[in-house]
């Protein structure tokens, strides 16, 4: 069972009888179909509909929710959520803690169970804590080759809609819900089919180069190489023009080199056979 652990992280405990109706009116998780022992990707957005938060979220007993970000993010994040309060009955504090255990293939039976890998066929699981000495890049293997990405790597925050990063595929944005911070925009992107950007998983002949490279097709910016495993990668492009390079057999490189680009096949998307199919946003 390969269980990895990742430093960086950072934790953050919503507690109280409004917990619930406080984050459900502002994130972009649905909270109320959330079970006890998943865990679900989550976004705090800008009104234009951007990723200002990620994070992770689970539940953490009777009226509480724990959240999991990044160690960058967390005292701007409970600044946020504080400014929000106003007069909820919603307890905020820091958990202590800067690592996170990942083990797959047989999950640990006391963590929670990663939506984002589920909903790509894969048993996950994480918990707070460090845990594991394992090569934490075995992680980045697994999680580029299922075409999940993270901010920071692949990404930048308030530069990404939620569709950019598939959070529409993985449990983490609902059209159900009510209103949220930003949601007009995301649902209007939904119900007219306008998201051009995707992630994609780039594979090449040898070993890929850094993260920030650009994806070049014809000379002409397609998207930025993102994480990078070995000849393994992920990169958000846009999908209009990928799909162009590839109906057209024009070659898509990285630095110089050729590479190809794929949708994750569990996600049921694929590339427009004609770019007028993506319409403008």
């Amino acid at each position: 069972m390969p269980s990895v652990t990742l430093s960086g992280r950072a934790f953050l405990r919503l507690s109280g009888k409004d917990a619930e109706t406080f984050l459900q009116s502002l994130i972009t998780t649905n909270l109320p179909d959330l079970p006890a022992g998943e865990i679900r990707p989550g976004a705090l957005l800008t009104p234009q509909g951007k990723i200002l938060f990620d994070f992770l979220i689970r539940r953490d007993g009777d009226e509480a929710f724990l959240i999991e970000t990044t160690d960058d993010q967390r005292d701007s994040l409970l600044k946020r959520l504080t400014m929000y309060k106003l007069r909820a009955a919603v307890d905020l504090a820091i958990i202590e803690g800067d690592a996170v255990t990942i083990a797959w293939d047989a999950p640990e039976a006391d963590a929670a169970r990663d939506a984002r890998f589920a909903k790509a066929g894969l048993a996950v699981s994480r918990r707070p804590g460090a845990g594991s000495s394992d090569d934490p890049a075995l992680y980045d293997a697994l999680r580029i080759g299922a075409g999940i990405p993270e901010a920071g790597r692949d990404y930048a925050l308030s530069d990404a809609f939620p569709h950019d990063i598939i959070l529409d595929l993985t449990g983490g944005l609902s059209f159900r819900k009510g209103c949220y911070v930003g949601q007009e925009v995301v649902s209007r992107m939904q119900h007219r089919g306008t998201a051009r950007r995707r992630p994609v998983i780039v594979r090449g002949d040898a070993a890929l180069p850094a993260t920030g490279t650009e994806l070049l097709a014809g000379g002409k910016p397609i998207g930025t190489l993102g994480s990078v495993s070995g000849a393994l990668g992920l990169a958000i492009v846009r999908i209009d023009r990928a799909a162009d390079a590839i109906n057209s057999g024009t070659p898509i490189t990285a630095d110089g080199a050729p590479v190809t680009v794929e949708l994750a096949p569990w996600t049921g998307l694929a590339f427009p056979q004609d770019a007028s199919e993506v319409p403008a946003q």
